[in-house]
């Protein structure tokens, strides 16, 4: 149990109160103190006020004086004494007061803690059904934390393969990180060639393009005239074939004048060696006519007998 704030704490405090012209009481010995209870405050001054009393009677007891001079001191003592049991009364209502607001404040919190207590009482009887619960649960909970344990290891373990092999990759990330900056230098060296070998490629298509098209403006032009040729030569074939054609059906018809014509000569030949041989009176010599050969008819000349010739 906590000790109240000493009695001789309050004692002091009072006659600093009262040494300032104030009525010593409860809230201002409190303030003066600067701590403890009302109740505990209360019941000291009332003992101050007790003995306050006992001191001034000693205080009372004065060497001889003149009459007029005691009498009004002794006056002034009595309503000094009468004021005190007023103030005292006062104060003794006072802490009676507090005394009973406290006591109403006590019994209010009492009734308060008991009915905290029976809930307390119910929540311990309920806790210790959730702390039997709890400690299943803990029970469950530590072998999952063990198996959680034994998988910590087992992702350790592969947390440092992983780290190994990361560190293996990441220094063939720098090996192939410093091989892709020498193939982009090597790729931008052939790319600068390329693109030099394709400016001369493309002049000289540009110079090739202009040689093909003097070229094809050269072979159109030929084909032109060797069409032109073409169709003068065609013209003069048909005009041949045509001047042939006729010829051949002159050619034709000769031949068979001609066939006439030998076949007649020889039939006449044949008659004349039929008749007797007759001689002349003067020579005696017998006289014969020869057949006439026949003169070869010569084919007129034209164009076409001099494409032939």
């Amino acid at each position: 149990m906590a000790v109240g704030v000493p009695e001789t704490d309050v004692f002091a405090a009072a006659d600093a109160v009262l040494a300032r012209g104030e009525r010593p009481t409860v809230e201002r010995v409190r303030t003066e103190l600067g701590r403890g209870s009302p109740a505990r405050v209360g019941q000291l001054l009332e003992q101050w006020w007790e003995q306050l009393a006992q001191r001034l009677k000693g205080h009372a007891l004065l060497p001889e004086l003149p009459g007029e001079v005691a009498q009004a001191f002794a006056e002034a003592w009595r309503l000094a004494l009468m004021h005190a049991a007023t103030s005292a009364e006062a104060a003794l209502t006072e802490q009676q007061n507090t005394l009973f607001a406290e006591r109403t404040s006590l019994t209010q919190e009492r009734k308060l803690c008991e009915i905290a207590l029976a809930a307390a009482h119910a929540d311990l009887a309920e806790g210790a059904s959730k702390v039997a619960q709890a400690e299943l649960q803990l029970v469950e909970r530590q072998g999952l934390v063990d198996q959680l344990t034994t998988q910590v290891a087992d992702m350790r373990q592969q947390r440092d393969q992983l780290q190994r092999q990361f560190e293996r990759q990441q220094a063939e990330l720098d090996a192939l990180r410093t091989e892709r900056a020498a193939t982009q230098a090597h790729i931008r060296s052939v790319e600068d060639r390329a693109h030099q070998q394709m400016d001369q490629a493309r002049q000289e298509v540009k110079a090739q393009g202009q040689q093909q098209e003097r070229t094809r403006r050269e072979h159109a032009k030929r084909v032109a005239e060797l069409a032109a040729q073409r169709d003068a030569l065609q013209a003069s074939v048909r005009t041949t074939e045509q001047t042939i054609a006729h010829q051949a059906g002159r050619l034709a018809a000769l031949g068979a004048v001609v066939a006439g014509q030998r076949a007649a000569a020889r039939r006449g030949q044949a008659v004349k060696v039929e008749k007797p041989i007759s001689r002349t009176p003067s020579t005696g010599r017998s006289t014969r006519r020869e057949p006439t050969p026949s003169k070869p008819v010569k084919a007129p000349r034209g164009p076409g007998a001099r494409e032939r010739r």
